[in-house]
């Protein structure tokens, strides 16, 4: 699985991750929405590319030109291997909550779930659940950085910024945040009883065992996981509208929140990238088997006395 970097430019007016360059508007109103379609052309376009195994090496980045309806977006862009650009790197930050251990920002917070998680999807729920491609389109790479720093600092301007922010830009933090957490929310240790828990093929086994590794989660990543599987859930009902599927939000989330450990993760470099593939459509199996589970209670969980058998 490649991943893509889009090269921003120093023109004005960017689009997602790259930048648009405007160019002299025809007579007559512009049609509406086209910086959106066009940034969805842009992102088709690159997710058709095509590249051989020497191509995948290269360096060097590959420059290309979209037009449509007045508007012209130069772009450049390069691939690099999903186990680089989804690399995490332990943090030494006490401070701020990017790059910080959950259970250090909740203690901090006094809070249950981490507030840049509840002030996100509180405004994604506010005015962005009937966004097209909500969570799947990009926002603009400053905007997402900018609401970073306002966060790690708790600005007291948060909410303003919040309000005024465009609503990818808000869906792309929160996103970055589970990304850049030391740890996968779902943590380095049950990652394999994750793996072995979604191909199991009797239901009721399957059923117990990611029952109980749900249990065996830390708290304070069990109920952040629970609070964004209900989101995601409200999201996924406005799907007719969105376009967003509970199989389209557990794509995105997925390999986020549910990655192998630094260790696996270099076992892995000299594999075959099936391998890669794989292990791909299995985390998003496992965040979709959860998306179309019942509700989960975290009382009712810890109450539960039923007990996978293997040991995680």
């Amino acid at each position: 699985m490649m991943e893509v970097l889009v090269q921003p430019d120093e023109s004005p007016g960017p689009v997602g991750e790259g930048s648009e360059r405007g160019v002299e508007e025809p007579e007559g109103k512009r049609p509406p929405n086209t910086g959106a379609r066009l940034w969805g052309r842009v992102r088709s376009k690159l997710l058709r590319q095509k590249l051989d195994p020497q191509a995948v090496q290269t360096k060097n980045w590959h420059m290309d030109v979209i037009e449509m309806n007045g508007i012209k977006v130069e772009f450049s862009m390069k691939f690099t291997s999903r186990d680089m650009s989804l690399k995490r790197t332990p943090s030494k930050k006490q401070t701020g909550v990017f790059g910080v251990k959950i259970s250090v920002v909740t203690k901090r917070e006094r809070s249950k779930v981490p507030y840049i998680v509840r002030q996100c999807i509180e405004e994604v729920e506010k005015r962005g659940i009937e966004e097209v491609g909500i969570y799947r389109i990009s926002g603009v790479a400053t905007d997402i950085q900018a609401l970073k720093a306002v966060f790690d600092a708790n600005n007291k301007d948060i909410l303003v910024m919040l309000s005024d922010m465009d609503i990818n830009a808000i869906a792309g933090t929160l996103k970055l945040y589970f990304r850049e957490l030391p740890e996968p929310l779902l943590t380095d240790r049950l990652y394999p009883a994750f793996m072995e828990g979604i191909a199991l093929s009797d239901p009721a086994a399957k059923e117990n065992c990611m029952m109980h590794l749900l249990r065996s989660l830390p708290d304070p990543n069990l109920i952040t996981f629970l609070f964004l599987l209900e989101h995601l859930k409200r999201v996924a009902e406005k799907e007719p509208i969105n376009k967003m599927s509970l199989h389209n939000l557990a794509t995105v989330f997925g390999p986020t929140l549910l990655r192998p450990s630094e260790g696996e993760s270099k076992a892995h470099l000299t594999l075959a990238s099936d391998i890669w593939s794989h292990d791909v459509m299995a985390q998003v199996q496992v965040l979709l088997y959860y998306l179309q589970h019942p509700p989960i209670s975290f009382t009712e969980l810890k109450r539960n006395t039923l007990y996978f058998s293997t040991d995680v």
